[in-house]
This record gives structure tokens, sequence and C-alpha cells, in this order.
């Protein structure tokens, strides 16, 4: 990428890429009638993937390395954080699409690149999306804040998760900039961090690595974890420090906040299969947050476990999740399912499932039919039995 620096920013590569936008990029690869034909195929691959991720850079025709495309939020996503104030320091730009969105709601925001190629198509792109009031400093997180002179209103980072081998990391002290160990050094620079961790993250860690100030977000968007973010306050608790909370939001759907500390006893809702209508389907973003239970408990749509589907005996109004209705609800008996699958001919089913001890693979196999078809069948646990749900086309 670094040789191709000065290829990417002229503007007849510019003008090709435009040209070639609407043809196979395997084609425009193999046009050697086409100067740069390789750098240009890429591009138009990853611009047109930009499309619906990052709608803004495809609209700006912006510069997208390919792997800065991979490892960024969507702009999507991007745009949930509504913190604001005069400075914000986005520690790892990347592609800079946090910081664009920071750059709405901060009069001023200094996004640090430590690769000088990456920060050279960050500055032009930012050019382009007409963001001028974004700072681009090729730097790296640590020696940035081992100057200390500088005061901000938010330290934003979203650390590279992979290793020099390309291995995805989980903790973020394995990542880089390890955020854990300039946790001081960020404190002394701003009251508050916000860092996205990976999607893998367990919800918990976030209060036992970042402390007691600390607030958990998930974010989902179709149904897919996409960011799992710790909202970090320095300094004492005061009356105004907002206490810890973990918030799911599913983009699209709602969300919704509960203490984290929220110990209160749920009631237990009775378990009645021959009046439920409709299974609720808690979004990912719900089960992440291990918001499920609590969040469908209070609507009165009975639930087992925050990884289980939630029963109503009527349709539940708008909720952060699918609602599918129940044909038949009756205890897991596969031969019985065979039996009836192989009298009615079916020979393929669509197997949904949580919160259940069988794969999927094994429910098929038992049942005697293939993965996948139009009749849908829920398989889950729920009082203590184990139960299979046809559902309604």
């Amino acid at each position: 990428m670094t040789d191709d620096l000065e290829i990417l920013l002229s503007d007849g590569f510019r003008r090709s890429v435009e040209e070639n936008l609407g043809r196979d990029p395997l084609r425009i690869a193999l046009d050697r009638s086409l100067p740069h034909a390789a750098i240009v195929a890429s591009q138009v691959k990853y611009l047109r993937r930009a499309g619906s991720k990052f709608p803004s850079w495809h609209a700006a025709r912006c510069i997208i390395p390919p792997l800065a495309f991979e490892q960024s939020s969507s702009e999507a996503t991007a745009a949930l954080k509504e913190y604001s104030g005069a400075l914000a320091i986005d520690l790892t730009c990347g592609l800079g699409v946090d910081s664009r969105a920071l750059s709405k709601r901060f009069r001023r925001v200094i996004a640090l690149e430590r690769d000088a190629t990456l920060a050279a198509i960050a500055r032009e792109n930012f050019r382009r999306l007409g963001a001028d009031n974004i700072e681009i400093v090729n730097i790296s997180a640590e020696e940035f804040l081992s100057d200390g002179g500088i005061r901000a209103d938010l330290v934003y980072a979203d650390p590279d998760r992979r290793s020099d081998a390309g291995k995805k990391m989980v903790r973020p002290e394995y990542c880089s900039p390890d955020i854990i160990a300039l946790l001081p050094a960020i404190g002394r620079v701003a009251p508050r961090l916000v860092v996205k961790l990976s999607p893998l993250f367990d919800i918990d860690e976030v209060f036992r690595v970042f402390g007691p100030n600390a607030r958990a977000e998930v974010v989902s968007l179709d149904g897919e974890c996409k960011e799992v973010i710790a909202d970090v306050r320095f300094g004492s608790r005061t009356a105004d420090t907002p206490g810890p909370v973990i918030r799911a939001v599913a983009i699209g759907l709602g969300e919704v906040e509960y203490p984290a500390n929220d110990d209160r006893t749920l009631p237990e809702l009775t378990f009645e299969p021959e009046r439920y209508t409709h299974l609720a389907v808690p979004d990912v973003a719900l089960q992440k947050a291990r918001l499920a239970r609590r969040y469908l408990t209070d609507r009165g749509i009975r639930i087992d476990s925050d990884n289980g589907y939630g029963f109503a005996t009527e349709r539940p109004g708008n909720i952060i999740g699918k609602v599918l209705e129940i044909e038949s609800m009756e205890p897991f008996d596969p031969k019985e399912l065979k039996r009836r699958l192989k009298a009615r001919g079916i020979k393929s089913i669509d197997i949904l499932k949580r919160d259940f001890p069988l794969s999927a693979a094994d429910i098929a196999r038992q049942s005697g039919v293939r993965q996948g078809g139009a009749m849908k069948i829920a398989f889950t646990k729920a009082a203590g039995h184990l139960w299979q749900i046809t559902l309604r086309p």
C-alpha cells in the first residue's frame, strides 16, 4: 500500500476508478489496457462494498484500504456514539469512520494513526468528506499520551484486535494499543474513555476490568452483535456520576438499559404451554447483554434464561427481537416427530434452537430430515423440559 500511495492520491487514478465503477473487478484486474489495473480493481471492489457499510465514503469516492475496511465500524454503528464536547481524541483512526462520527458532535477531533500511509489516506478522505475539524496525527497512542500536555473531553479507542500472525484477540490487554496499560495516561488527558471491545468480550468483564464507574453497551445490527462498548468515567463517584449500567441497542428495533447491579428477584410467571400463541425471539443484543430475561419478564412474557425463547399468550407489541406465531407446542420426542414428518412427506425443516442440548445437525438426524425448508420448528428448554414448537408460516 505504501508504494501505491502516490497512485491512490492522484486525480488520474480517481477518474479511472469512477469510470470503471460499474465493471466487474476481476475483469478490471485483467484489463491490460488500464494503467494500475489491479489497484483500480481493488478500489472498485471495496467502494462497491462500502455502499451499504460506509455510504458517505462511497458517495465521496473515498480511498478504501482493504484491511481498514474489514476492521472498521459501519457508519450505522458509529452514528450511535452521541458523545459531545469541545475536543475528542481518537487513539485509533484507521479508516476514520468513528472519528467522522465524533466530528459531528465535537468542535474538534484529533485522530491518531501510527501508519503513515493510512494517515495520509485518512487525511485525503476527510478532505473529500468535508470533515475539516479533524486533525490527523501520524503517531502511536503510546507516544501521544506520554506527552501529557493536552486536555480533552473524551478519549475514544477501537484497538486493533489482530495479532501480528493474524489471530483475532479478545482481551484488550492483548490488542494494540494496550488500553489497560494506558488507562492512567488516558485518565490524565480526559475524564472519560470510550473503548470498543471485541464482540466476544464478556459483558461482566467490562466492570471487572474497567471498574464500577463503567457503563457497558452491546450494539447489534440485523441480528448480529457488532460492538461491545465500555464507557469509563475517571475520578471518584459523585452524585452526578452515572452508576454502572448495561445497555442493549438493536439498530432499527430499539434499545433498553438496566442497572448493572440490578439484583431484584424477577416474578415467576406460570408456565402454560397449552395457552402460548407466540414465541418471542430476543435480539442478540439482549442475549449478549444478559438482559433478555429481565426485558421480557417486565413485559409479561415467560422466559427461563437469557439464552432462551420467550412465550406469550397473545402477540406482544413492539419488542427488541422477533415474534413468531405458534402452531403447536409439545415435549421433544424425535421418534414421534420423525413419524409425523414422514407421514406428511416432509423431508426438510428449518431448525431454530436456543438453550437446547442438541445441535441442529443432531436434531435433523434424529428427526429423519435435512436442514432447511419451509416448515419452521423451534427447539428449546423451558420449565425443566425439552420442547419442540411448530411455527406457522
